[in-house]
């Protein structure tokens, strides 16, 4: 039987996730619920904790590495950030611990980028990146991690240059539900990455993102006078938003750069598709084993494992 060796913690703000971590991380036991910052706040991070790790029958003196949304200003301890430039190497040194607590609790912080004309900051997602360090170890890559706010991270030789995030995801949901294309889109039964409305409107918002703001409406007019299907409406209004992130996030990245693609669930195959449209040399790393490896990496490192 494999002795746990520590629990490790992605605390998002509507999701959390544990993992009990033995030798050779191995996954001994995983709980998952909502409970996410925002529910941690109202019943206490503490007591939230404490059920999942009684949950996956953890040693009470084993310790535990957090990374998210529990160390945001209005999270449980608040763990700061490291300023970009900064070395993968260095995050698990900048964990901040938890005091009051029974057993060793530490919380990763997050990066920040302090430029005026292009602040920027993120917190979970530089625990992937420490999970793919490996992966990027001696490369210069571009490292894009897809969400409700996508990621995309200049990563040379394992020191993280600069990022930028970009609000596809809730640009995507607001668009949807609060303006003219929510009657275009209304009921659609979704689609993927094969659909060729969507990846058509991926190469045509890279190409002409100045275009954008018009594309966006003729969604609604080709529905009027084309008979636009909800579904092909959805696609093409998800397309837009991607072709336009890819846009932006490649025009000032030297050509032909590697991306690292970190995704899980349905956007993999958006991204993938949309990725093979407009012609990126990429590979994909499972963002779910990303975190868990960076969590791993993490906690050998503070607690010499």
């Amino acid at each position: 039987m494999v002795k746990p060796q520590f629990a490790a913690v992605d605390w998002g703000t509507s999701s959390f996730r544990l993992w009990l971590i033995g030798e050779n991380d191995a996954v001994i036991g995983e709980s998952r619920s909502g409970e996410g910052m925002t529910t941690a706040r109202e019943t206490g991070f503490a007591e939230i904790l404490a059920k999942h790790l009684d949950h996956v029958q953890a040693p009470a003196d084993i310790p535990v590495i957090v990374c998210g949304m529990a160390g945001a200003k209005q999270g449980w301890v608040e763990a700061g950030y490291l300023d970009a430039p900064a070395k993968l190497a260095d995050i698990p040194e900048g964990a901040i611990r938890v005091e009051g607590q029974s057993r060793d609790i530490r919380i990763l912080p997050g990066l920040a980028q302090r430029d005026p004309n292009a602040a920027d900051v993120m917190r979970g997602e530089e625990t992937q990146l420490l999970g793919c360090a490996q992966k990027i170890k001696n490369s210069d890559c571009l490292v894009a991690m897809p969400g409700t706010h996508s990621k995309w991270v200049r990563v040379v030789k394992g020191e993280v240059l600069g990022f930028a995030t970009f609000m596809t995801g809730e640009l995507f949901q607001a668009i949807s539900q609060h303006t003219i294309l929510q009657h275009a889109i209304k009921d659609s039964p979704g689609f993927d990455g094969a659909n060729p409305a969507f990846v058509n409107a991926v190469h045509a918002a890279f190409k002409e993102p100045e275009l954008t703001a018009n594309r966006l409406f003729s969604v609604r007019a080709r529905g009027l006078l084309f008979s636009l299907t909800n579904f092909e409406a959805e696609a093409t209004l998800s397309g837009t938003m991607l072709g336009l992130e890819l846009a932006g996030a490649l025009k000032s990245a030297p050509k032909d750069t590697p991306v690292v693609l970190v995704v899980s669930g349905k956007l993999k195959g958006l991204y993938e598709a949309a990725f093979h449209r407009v012609g990126l040399q990429f590979s994909t790393v499972d963002a779910d084993e990303a975190v868990r490896a960076g969590l791993s990496q993490a906690a050998r490192s503070l607690w010499s494992f």
